[in-house]
């Protein structure tokens, strides 16, 4: 007889043992074991044919859990989805969107990541809920955000991963990383500080965003790749890239004498491009001149040269001849553009002979032709 149906015993009456009565159960006690195992043949037993147990219907019940088993082992795969087949754990196969059959469980399971779906992973950056202006706001984590640059200088960079999953790499993302987004974080976080690391700031804070953007990329993409995560990074996007807050005022001080100085360059190459090519200009035109000057220096000197040869070789052939028509030559030369007087001291002299300018008539005489009154030449003295 159990001990909880013995009337009494060495400890009193009712169901105590030798500790006394033992914990009571508190609030409803649970359904009996047995009883619903006895609920369960009877309401087994009702839905047979005749009653019992018989062999058609244990048949007939066998079929049934069969045919639910092998049902169950229909699956739909989603449009963004694909689905993973594991027999016994092991993964055997992948299947498409739309309705799929694998063996039921326990035999095979299937897994259902989303392969098409795009997630946006934030570093340097969290959002928290705000009460005051009922909704989340964004705030800053310098933890993640402050990185050195190469020229040992502190930037705050903020900056934001889009990536996927393969669309082969289901079966890797699955089975050889434990935390997707964790690795993918620390993965971002670490390309983004050594690429920061091999730049100076200058060039962080102007132009090479672009640039710094598709380096983490790569690097984190080579990365993932040697865990054989099946991670598909798409885009890095840098949201602010910025000086510590405690020293931006002197940055920006800084930032601007430097546009000043490049203005002042800017302007300076601008002068200089405007003033060099016209001094050249000037140079070249003056050794123009003076190489022309020069060839017609050297072309009269040796005409001049072969002149004298010339009248040396007649020299030579009648002395007297050619000295008399050298001096007449020079005479006529010397006394050509001079006002002159001839003076006749012979015997029969008159004095003062008028002198005719021949030279100075021909264009009085053409003026005298085209005007009505004749003029007196001008040149005669006594």
């Amino acid at each position: 007889m159990p001990w909880k149906n013995q009337g009494g015993g060495p400890w009193g009456s009712g169901p105590k043992g030798p500790w006394g009565s033992g914990p009571q159960p508190v609030g409803p006690r649970p359904p009996d074991l047995e009883d619903l195992l006895r609920r369960g043949q009877d309401r087994l037993q009702q839905l047979l044919p005749g009653g019992h147990f018989s062999g058609l219907g244990v048949a007939l019940l066998l079929f049934g859990v069969l045919a639910i088993w092998g049902l169950s082992g229909f699956y739909r795969v989603q449009s963004e989805e694909q689905g993973i087949v594991l027999r016994f754990g092991k993964y055997v196969s992948h299947s498409d969107p739309g309705l799929n059959y694998h063996l039921p469980y326990p035999i095979e399971t299937v897994l259902l990541p989303k392969v098409l779906r795009v997630s946006t992973l934030s570093i340097g950056m969290t959002l928290i809920d705000d009460p005051a202006r009922r909704g989340r706001t964004m705030r800053d984590v310098p933890e993640e955000s402050l990185m050195l640059t190469g020229d040992e200088n502190i930037v705050d960079v903020d900056f934001t991963v889009l990536w996927r999953i393969k669309p082969k790499g289901a079966p890797d993302f699955l089975f050889n990383i434990q935390n997707p987004e964790g690795t993918v974080k620390a993965v971002a976080e670490s390309a983004m500080r050594e690429v920061i690391g091999r730049s100076n700031i200058q060039p962080i804070l102007t132009g090479a965003r672009t640039s710094t953007e598709l380096a983490v990329q790569e690097l984190m993409q080579k990365t993932l790749d040697n865990y054989g995560s099946g991670i598909l990074v798409q885009q890095v996007q840098m949201q602010k890239v910025d000086p510590p807050a405690q020293v931006i005022d002197s940055f920006r001080d800084v930032q601007a004498a430097r546009a000043d100085l490049e203005r002042l360059q800017n302007e300076a190459q601008t002068y200089a491009n405007r003033v060099v090519p016209d001094a050249r200009g000037r140079a070249a035109q003056i050794l123009q001149t003076a190489e022309g000057y020069k060839q017609q220096a050297v072309a009269e000197a040796k005409g001049q040269s072969a002149r004298f040869l010339k009248v040396y070789d007649e020299y030579k052939k009648a002395p007297d001849v050619t000295r008399q028509r050298i001096y007449l030559e020079t005479m006529e030369h010397v006394l050509g553009g001079s006002e002159k007087l001839i003076y006749d001291g012979g015997s029969s002299a008159q004095g003062v002979v008028p002198y005719l300018p021949l030279s100075e008539l021909t264009p009085r005489r053409s003026t005298a032709t085209t005007s009505s009154q004749p003029q007196q030449p001008s040149g005669a003295t006594r």
